[in-house]
């Protein structure tokens, strides 16, 4: 084996059980330079764990990963061939920024001006003389990136990078991302900001129960779900049987009283519409986004029971004033007491005041 300069990342048939626990099974997936592959999955899926078998700092159970043909401790110098963030925790807390990533860059035999090079592509520049003891966790953040970029790697593993991010910030990351890709570079990021890797990601792979659920490119994931149309209608049972005459079999009515029409288009929902005459108030092409099929994927992993009033609150409810005490006399009641028939308000009802504003802070 070599290393073949590719960057490609390949996992093979990757297995890992801590005794009785089995973290990943048989994973395969492929990561490929010039673009940016989102890993997804929820807690306790494997994701980590695979990501520290890529790195070298877990041993498999069965399989193999592999970085440009090689395992990770088989490199040579890694931090030049891989940068990776997992954490953002390892600075010293009274060592400034750029001392800090001149130590790294000694390490691994990087000139020190690279520390200032990546403070700027991080845009940590004004911060190079501060201390990350006092950083904030989108600072520290940054400053992990900039450690994993000393190198300036061919391939980029990062766990949750955005996380800690102000909305400029992750703006800035996903920019950063893509650039970073389209050199020809190979992206591997896991996170469970789903609708920020969506706009960010051209592969993805998601696991559940350290099982692949699904490995391909977004586009295609988005095309295996059948799009459907919503419309609100004046009169939805109009609209159904216009439907049903123009050849739509597959209608469904949704919770907000409209009306879904799968495996159809708006235009021709919109034609449709037209030529009966119907009135309808809204037509909407309801598009299949990375959320809503992650959930459909890796649905039933911990899936909390629904809430339900705690015995002792059913019990011994809270006294009027707020303080919780001893039950009053004579409670619980022995019978539930008798439902009074409801009576319209004397006058008819009234029409509500003027809005009021909502208050509360950010």
């Amino acid at each position: 084996m070599q290393n073949n300069g590719s960057g490609r990342i390949v996992v093979q048939n990757l297995s890992k059980t801590f005794g009785p626990v089995s973290a990943v099974q048989n994973l395969s997936f492929v990561v490929e330079p010039g673009s940016v592959t989102g890993f997804l999955g929820p807690n306790g899926a494997g994701k980590t764990t695979t990501l520290r078998m890529i790195l070298g700092l877990v041993t498999p159970t069965a399989g193999v990963a592999t970085v440009s043909g090689l395992p990770y401790d088989q490199l040579g110098n890694p931090a030049r061939i891989v940068g990776a963030v997992l954490e953002n925790e390892g600075f010293h807390p009274k060592r400034t920024a750029r001392n800090h990533l001149r130590v790294y860059a000694s390490a691994i035999g990087v000139p020190d001006q690279r520390a200032d090079e990546v403070l700027g592509l991080v845009g940590l520049s004004a911060a190079a003389e501060r201390k990350p003891g006092g950083f904030s966790l989108g600072m520290r953040q940054r400053l992990a990136l900039a450690t994993a970029l000393l190198g300036n790697p061919q391939v980029l593993v990062l766990d949750e990078p955005a996380n800690g991010l102000d909305p400029e910030g992750i703006l800035w990351l996903r920019n950063f991302l893509r650039a970073y890709a389209r050199e020809g570079r190979t992206v591997l990021v896991s996170s469970h900001l789903l609708s920020e890797v969506e706009q960010t990601i051209d592969q993805v792979v998601i696991i559940s129960h350290g099982v692949t659920r699904y490995y391909g490119s977004l586009e295609q994931l988005r095309g295996s779900q059948q799009s459907r149309v919503l419309v609100q209608a004046a009169d939805p049972n109009a609209l159904v049987k216009a439907l049903q005459e123009g050849g739509f079999g597959q209608i469904e009515p949704t919770p907000d009283g409209r009306v879904a029409v799968l495996g159809a288009t708006r235009q021709q929902i919109g034609d449709l519409v037209a030529k009966s005459g119907l009135a309808v108030y809204g037509i909407e092409e309801d598009r299949a986004d990375l959320e809503k099929l992650f959930f459909q994927l890796t649905n039933g992993q911990y899936a909390g029971a629904p809430y339900q009033q705690p015995q002792y609150q059913q019990q011994y409810p809270p006294q009027q004033g707020g303080g919780w005490g001893p039950p009053p006399p004579g409670y619980p009641p022995q019978q539930p007491p008798q439902q009074q028939p409801y009576q319209t308000p004397p006058g008819g009802y009234q029409q509500p005041g003027p809005h009021q504003g909502w208050g509360g802070q950010r």
